[in-house]
């Protein structure tokens, strides 16, 4: 019996401070550490982690402890907004400014004045835009499209990539000015593998958070779910463990979730989804040289792929594939 309620998910770990942030490790506690650091002073904040890290619920804990608690925080997805509508988005419209425009409309930037605009995936954000989004910067104002004047508008700005913005400049994708704008104050969120110690107490978090799921009866973690756990290595980071983990405790048909329920047989599990890593990495790098071989243009290679230019562009940086006129160049003097 004693047993059986070790493995129980009760609150064992230590839980979510006031950041939100779950977790024991020195890795998250150096995090801890910045983020108070960052959030007094109201200078823009880059943050840079792999995807599925939680890097806007670090810029949130930014905001959270800042002097604009009370005021709005309002986040951006650079990559979800379809590109011809990013500059109403942002930075509003009046009516009649184009067709359909019936009404004056208040854009993100406006509306968390006085607090806190977060742009998640800025590196995303099409080079136009980057240039508009440098001149708010500088100016601290934004113009609405169709309006005869300015607005200023006072707001934080937090920004956020998987990607090394750095190269990103260096391979023309983004303006250098803005990246200099934003890279003043820096927080880097660390993957899982680097803090393996929080991975069991982040597995019984959200274990509770989504209680009112889980499947009658279901009470925790068997042996052999919390060694899969620990051992795996979890590419997909924070993100990945959560949705494992969510499915689980609704589809588990015992009082413990096991192992299978996760979609973890330990090593093994772990083994197969670096392979599968491996194999995906390959074909991408494939599919993207196999067409800029064959003389094709990045739009018609993002269009067979079935991804924006962005994405494309970010994909050739991960694999370290030159863009075509560099390859065409280096054939030349070869």
């Amino acid at each position: 019996m004693h047993g059986l309620a070790s493995l129980q998910a009760e609150p064992e770990f230590e839980a979510a401070d006031s950041m939100s942030l779950v977790g024991v490790s020195p890795a998250l506690a150096a995090l801890r550490q910045n983020i108070r650091k960052v959030s007094s002073v109201p200078a823009p904040v880059l943050i840079w982690g792999e995807s599925g890290t939680g890097k806007e619920l670090v810029a949130r804990a930014v905001h959270k402890h800042s002097q604009r608690a009370s005021a709005p925080f309002v986040p951006v997805n650079c990559g979800a907004i379809p590109a011809s509508l990013i500059q109403a988005e942002l930075f509003g419209y009046e009516r009649g400014a184009f067709t359909g425009a019936s009404r004056d409309k208040c854009g993100l930037i406006e509306a968390a004045s006085s607090g806190t605009i977060f742009f998640d995936e800025i590196g995303d954000l099409p080079l136009d835009m980057q240039s508009n989004l440098l001149r708010f910067l500088q100016e601290r104002t934004i113009h609405r499209l169709g309006a005869t004047r300015s607005r200023q508008v006072d707001v934080r700005v937090i920004a956020a990539s998987h990607v090394r913005l750095v190269d990103a400049v260096r391979a023309g994708r983004f303006r250098e000015d803005l990246f200099y704008r934003l890279n003043v104050l820096t927080l880097e969120t660390p993957p899982l593998r680097q803090r393996r110690e929080d991975i069991v107490p982040l597995a019984q978090h959200y274990f509770s958070v989504f209680a009112a799921e889980r499947a009658a009866g279901v009470k925790g973690f068997a042996r052999d779910a919390l060694r899969a756990i620990s051992e795996y290595t979890w590419p997909g980071n924070v993100r990945e463990l959560v949705n494992r983990v969510r499915r689980a405790s609704v589809m588990a048909e015992g009082r413990l979730i096991r192992a299978s329920d996760l979609g973890l047989d330990g090593a093994q599990a772990r083994n197969s989804a670096e392979d599968l890593d491996c194999a995906v990495t390959r074909a991408e790098r494939l599919a993207i040289e196999t067409r800029l071989d064959a003389g094709k243009s990045m739009t018609s290679v993002a269009r067979e792929l079935g991804v924006s230019r962005m994405t494309l562009y970010r994909l050739m940086s991960k694999h370290g594939i030159e863009l075509p006129t560099r390859r065409s160049a280096t054939v030349v003097s070869a």
